[in-house]
């Protein structure tokens, strides 16, 4: 008698979230080729193997006021991904990121007796640190990709494991060396939401206006995802009196291989910069409403993920009012032209290799999953919530 193929739901609101996720798709099949795996995702998730239930791009915000105008879509994906959970009731829930629309989801999956796995799970330690009684009452195992997350959340009972950083999983880091680059290349990462960019990139182009300026041997490179409208970034360029900025829509590391610094929004890039050694200045911008909702919550000294690990800032970091042009090109400017220092920060980033785990995040945590299911286990019996109904 044939067994009856597992089933895990995997839910990926964000393009990286996709991207890992696609990644846990293939380490999945590569322990169980049967395994029938359907959720939230986008292109990379599908193209793994995945049944796409609802695009995740629809589901993508940054920022409170963003999320207003997402609400419909938001409220249809969850209704969606409920009526599936009740409807084929698969062996297991992973969540990847996404806490708002998560953690609703491993509600409902709770109810009905399933294990969930949350795998990159919500930065609680930052800010927001309510979720985590919500979290213990809707999540079973988490797989963290942060070192000094797994005691946070043992410490506060929920079971973790530090599984390693994804991104050491989709990047092909060069050898642990540092190469001669000419000191008077500086690369441009403005984000990946449009958002961001009509947020962040002008303040970045009036610094290398003023950087060139001063700087007439300056040269600049701005890198931009595949998604991202050429012609927008283009005229924002020309706009600038800057048409001599090289565009890269290649993957970021052509950028990192070409400059000695890179003025970054803040975001996974920073760790990525930090993974290659390229030193860096850490900007961002959020709306007024999501700027004064972090001023209330956030609990920790730094945003960049090089300075969060370090436990210390590494790089300088650029807040709201102080991400203006005038003192990112001050900085850059003292950076770039202090040889001595920019050698020693650049060591300094490439020892964030030996504190996120090596590669191999994605085949610890389909070993966590695989085990989860083999368990059988139910950690809640199933009950009716009138929440649910």
């Amino acid at each position: 008698m044939s067994r009856v193929p597992k089933c895990v739901m995997i839910i990926a609101g964000e393009a990286s979230g996709d991207l890992h996720g696609s990644n846990l798709i293939k380490s999945l099949k590569q322990r169980d080729e049967n395994i029938f795996i359907m959720g939230v995702g986008g292109h990379a998730m599908r193209a793994a193997g995945a049944r796409i239930l609802f695009d995740a791009k629809r589901l993508s915000v940054v920022g409170a006021t963003e999320v207003i105008a997402k609400l419909p879509a938001i409220f249809q994906g969850l209704s969606l991904v409920k009526r599936a959970l009740k409807s084929v009731k698969p062996d297991l829930l992973i969540l990847i990121d996404f806490p708002d629309f998560n953690l609703m989801a491993a509600k409902t999956a709770r109810a009905l007796g399933i294990p969930v796995l949350y795998y990159i799970c919500p930065q609680v330690w930052a800010w927001r640190t309510g979720r985590v009684e919500k979290m213990k009452k809707k999540v079973d195992q988490l797989a963290v990709i942060l070192p000094f997350e797994e005691d946070f959340y043992e410490s506060r009972g929920l079971p973790a494991t530090f599984v390693g950083h994804p991104l050491l999983d989709t990047i092909h880091l060069p050898e642990d060396t540092i190469e001669e680059k000419e000191p008077l290349c500086i690369g441009l990462l403005p984000g990946s939401r449009s958002k961001e960019i009509s947020r962040m990139f002008p303040v970045m182009l009036q610094a290398a206006a003023n950087l060139k300026k001063s700087n007439p041997g300056f040269s600049f490179i701005v890198s931009i995802a595949p998604t991202v409208d050429r012609n927008m970034i283009e005229s924002m360029i020309a706009d600038h009196g800057l048409g001599d900025i090289k565009i890269v829509s290649e993957h970021v590391s052509k950028v990192f291989a070409e400059c000695s610094l890179v003025i970054a929004t803040s975001g996974t890039v920073t760790l990525e910069a930090a993974l290659y050694g390229v030193p860096m200045v850490i900007v961002y911008k959020a709306s007024l409403l999501t700027s004064w909702i972090a001023r209330l919550m956030l609990k920790v000294k730094y945003i960049g993920l090089a300075n969060l690990i370090a436990g210390k800032e590494l790089v300088p970091e650029l807040i709201q009012g102080d991400a203006n042009p005038d003192n990112i090109a001050d900085i850059v400017t003292e950076m770039v032209f202090d040889k001595e220092g920019l050698e020693i920060l650049r060591r300094k980033l490439l020892e964030t290799r030996n504190l996120l785990g090596g590669p191999g995040a994605s085949e610890r945590t389909a070993d966590m999953a695989i085990k989860m299911m083999s368990q059988k286990k139910r950690f809640l019996l199933p009950y009716e919530d009138e929440d649910e109904r």
